[in-house]
């Protein structure tokens, strides 16, 4: 296939799945409120990286925002810092793939440079869709455990130490907490499907840089 083919298709699932973990990191529903059972749904609840929400049947939204560090358990913590590597990265990625681009002619730029940078900006893809990946992982696994626990304290075992375990641990932040057993929300999906896409392009500028690396050997 040839190296421009490669790195276009590259460049756009990069920008693409930036896209996707900027607007997954910003979005405040990684976990929303299971009304499953709920005979009263006038409140609608849901939680984000940053803020936890709740929105009433008159549309009347009020959001409380996560300030602090010491406050949140470090799996929370761990998930924002995951989201913020794998954006960053993802960015600066997209910024080198523009210049790499074969089809982009610029003074005194070498086939071989653009080759590294090429490179370069496909190994930030690929950290980058795993660390998406890594922190939508955390944050679900949290979520499940977090859902197990309420389950098994509403019907089966008590109330066990009501919220002990993930409510007041996550801030609010994870699946526990505001009362009511959680599920995962769009946002998750959205960092999964980002992060499969940037590791898609990461492989694909890989690839194009080893065809732009065997162009240059002399034959």
């Amino acid at each position: 296939m040839a190296p421009s083919v490669l790195q276009n298709g590259g460049f756009i699932l990069g920008l693409i799945g930036a896209a996707a973990l900027i607007a997954a990191t910003a979005m405040n529903k990684w976990s929303v409120k299971d009304r499953q059972g709920d005979v009263v749904t006038s409140v609608y609840t849901y939680k984000g990286l940053w803020q936890d929400c709740e929105t009433a049947s008159s549309g009347f939204t009020e959001c409380r925002p996560l300030y602090g560090i010491l406050g949140f358990s470090g799996a929370f913590q761990a998930v924002r810092a995951l989201m913020i590597v794998g954006v960053v990265l993802s960015v600066l990625g997209a910024v080198i793939s523009v210049f790499s681009l074969k089809c982009l002619t610029m003074n005194n730029m070498e086939d071989t440079t653009k080759a590294k940078m090429s490179l370069t900006a496909g190994i930030m893809f690929i950290i980058a869709g795993v660390c998406g990946i890594a922190g939508a992982s955390i944050y679900a696994s949290q979520i499940v455990a977090s859902f197990r626990m309420s389950t098994y304290n509403n019907y089966g075992g008590g109330m066990m130490g009501g919220e002990m375990g993930m409510g007041g641990g996550m801030g609010g932040g994870m699946g526990g907490g505001m009362g009511g057993i959680y599920t995962f929300g769009p946002a998750l999906f959205i960092a999964w499907i980002g992060g499969g896409v940037l590791v898609i392009g990461g492989i694909l500028k890989s690839l194009a840089f080893k065809e732009m690396v065997k162009d240059e050997k002399p034959q």
